[in-house]
């Protein structure tokens, strides 16, 4: 199937060295070692940055733009994902980085924690009409991994945007009303912790098209933040509590819909493919909810962050100590701009192609061919398992010979 993803997750050929930590790693199987250079199979990468984390080498990175590449909106409107106020020390008030972002160049700002607390509102109005256990859509990355690895489990996912779409969507016609500006001199800029986030304003998850104009990275804001919470010139006032806050870290969703009891919280993509193997085997009897997120720790766990995800999680604790439970509440109906309103489904990438018979013959050939294979699971061939290998050679990506034990080079 032809690639239609924009990618966020890049490789640099010349500082690859190699080494299979990344084909190990990736829950997708979507890199490949051969000629010694890692290659990412562009229509299996979900963009979690899973490979940013664990390459020694810095050869997988990922591609955003800076402040600068935006300032011809008119109008700029910083969208902080929560997770930026973990990255602090001593921050006893989120309103201290919200007046930085304006004092960095954003005309104004809407707060993604306001946006998760009118998601966790919608959800708890919802989740009895949905199919258990409902899934959280927030994390781009599981959700690709669903649409490509557990096609059984899309019509559980929640049926909402993300935090950061609604965000957008909202702080436009907030904007559009004080100002009069025309929706195209408006840019919505998302400060993000993932590289998975900016893939999915290309390529958006349940939407047709994005309302958020760009990301910049959270490490690069960081600086120039640090400078400008020195010496605030303006003075404004915070529109989230503490369940928007939390969604920064794993289990902050869940929680916060407070009546839904049997919940469970999953944070780091290994973790999230047992979890999610598990639903689809049916093993959680009576779980409403399951908050996934790639990242361990949750979003504070972002390759594109500052702090360690512990540290950050513990920060976050202090400063959502002493604030009201939560802000934002809808009505009683979910409004429209809220839902998604394009289908999510199944992306077939680890089909083999052709007709009934001819996939039928594949498969046999694959399993034939497993049985001449060590098991060893080496890497060794570029392949980050025999079975993997297997496929690649029927599919005709690799050769039989590129088996260093089948090849003699080593020994089983």
């Amino acid at each position: 199937m032809a690639n239609t993803y924009t990618h966020s997750v890049t490789l640099d050929s010349d500082l690859c060295r190699g080494c299979i930590n990344c084909i190990k790693r990736c829950p997708t199987n979507a890199i490949r070692v051969r000629d010694g250079k890692a290659t990412i199979m562009a229509d299996r990468c979900i963009d979690c940055g899973e490979c940013i984390r664990v390459c020694p080498h810095h050869a997988k990175k990922a591609v955003y733009n800076v402040l600068d590449d935006y300032r011809h909106f008119k109008h700029l409107v910083a969208l902080p994902a929560p997770s930026l106020y973990a990255q602090f020390n001593n921050l006893h008030e989120t309103e201290t980085v919200l007046a930085g972002l304006l004092d960095i160049g954003f005309d104004s700002f809407f707060e993604v924690a306001k946006a998760a607390e009118l998601i966790t509102d919608a959800t708890r109005k919802m989740i009895d009409t949905l199919p258990k256990p409902v899934i959280s859509s927030a994390c781009p990355a599981v959700v690709r991994l669903i649409k490509v690895r557990f096609p059984q489990l899309i019509d559980h996912v929640l049926p909402l945007v993300s935090p950061m779409e609604l965000a957008a969507r909202l702080a436009k016609e907030e904007v559009i009303k004080e100002t009069g500006l025309a929706e195209e001199e408006i840019g919505c800029i998302f400060i993000s912790p993932c590289p998975a986030k900016i893939t999915s304003i290309n390529n958006p998850i349940g939407t047709r098209k994005s309302s958020v104009d760009g990301a910049v990275a959270m490490k690069d804001i960081y600086p120039l933040l640090l400078d400008s919470m020195k010496h605030p010139t303006q003075t404004v006032e915070a529109s989230a509590g503490r369940i928007g806050i939390s969604w920064a870290s794993g289990g902050g969703e869940g929680s916060g819909l407070l009546t839904v009891e049997n919940y469970l919280a999953c944070d780091g993509i290994e973790n999230v493919m047992g979890v999610l193997n598990d639903l689809e085997d049916g093993k959680f009897q009576n779980l409403d909810f399951a908050e996934l997120n790639a990242c361990p720790g949750g979003c504070v766990g972002g390759v594109l962050t500052v702090e360690n995800p512990f540290i950050a999680k513990t920060k976050l604790k202090a400063l959502r100590k002493y604030m009201p439970v939560s802000m934002n509440t809808i009505g009683k109906e979910v409004p429209q701009n809220m839902l998604m309103d394009k289908e999510l489904v199944y992306n077939p990438v680890f089909e083999l192609k052709g007709d009934r018979m001819e996939r039928f013959q594949k498969y046999s050939a694959i399993e034939h061919l497993m049985g001449e294979l060590p098991g060893l699971d080496c890497g060794f061939c570029g392949a980050p398992s025999c079975r993997a290998f297997a496929n690649d050679v029927i599919r005709g990506y690799a050769k039989k010979e590129d088996c260093a034990v089948m090849s003699g080079r080593i020994s089983d």
